[in-house]
């Protein structure tokens, strides 16, 4: 039986994409919420929408901008490269406390809607280094909304110890595999699909995608 209702965090995205189709095989009613933090590409809020009209689920698009000016970074500034972090630094696609805002505001809003679980698409297997990815974070993160707001949040990490190739993996079991292929947005420049193929993103994409079909035979 279903548990009964699920916000996600969602961006639109082959991560956070995933997770939703994971929420609407595992809750009754789920709900999405996408943040506006003036990043580099309205696309990637454009995808989102897409995909939840496509997908009939309702959708929360919260402004988000003072992030950006607090924390200027690659995702956010066309005059910024984006690159890999150098000697130990984090990538210049981390966008500082974007995870702990993301899920604390999805946690207002759950309270509002009426929804005990929250589900991101956060990984410390496949992940640039970001200290918001990793699982320590978020059960950290857990329980301070519980104490913040006296509620029984429950925050779900399905792809937390999946690599990329598990996380396509994934998406194939649930019946979701060409359409995280070809509706989603990961890459660093703004293309839907498989993107670039040169940013850090896409590579991490289309190496754990070759990994997948290879294991399936097809590639």
């Amino acid at each position: 039986m279903k548990n009964d209702k699920a916000v996600v965090v969602f961006s639109g995205g082959q991560d956070s994409t995933t997770c939703l189709f994971w929420a609407l095989e595992n809750f009754k009613e789920v709900v999405a919420v996408t943040f506006d933090y003036n990043q580099r590409h309205v696309s990637e809020i454009e995808c989102a929408q897409n995909i939840t009209k496509e997908l009939g689920i309702k959708h929360y698009i919260l402004d988000m901008s003072l992030l950006n000016q607090l924390a200027p970074n690659a995702l956010t500034r066309d005059d910024i490269e984006v690159k890999d972090g150098e000697n130990g630094e984090l990538p210049s696609t981390f966008v500082p406390g974007r995870n702990l805002l993301f899920i604390s505001f999805a946690g207002v809003l759950a309270s509002q809607v009426g929804a005990k679980h929250i589900i991101t698409g956060v990984c410390e297997t496949d992940f640039s280094g970001y200290p918001d990815c990793r699982d320590v974070f978020i059960k950290s993160l857990n329980v301070s909304l519980n104490l913040s707001m006296e509620q029984g949040f429950v925050i779900h990490t399905p792809l937390m110890w999946l690599n990329k190739a598990e996380a396509w993996k994934l998406a194939d079991e649930l019946g979701a595999f060409d359409f995280v292929r070809e509706k989603t947005l990961t890459c660093y420049n703004g293309i839907i699909a498989d993107g670039c193929g040169e940013c850090p993103a896409c590579i991490l994409r289309k190496n754990g995608l070759e990994e997948y079909l290879l294991e399936r035979g097809e590639f």
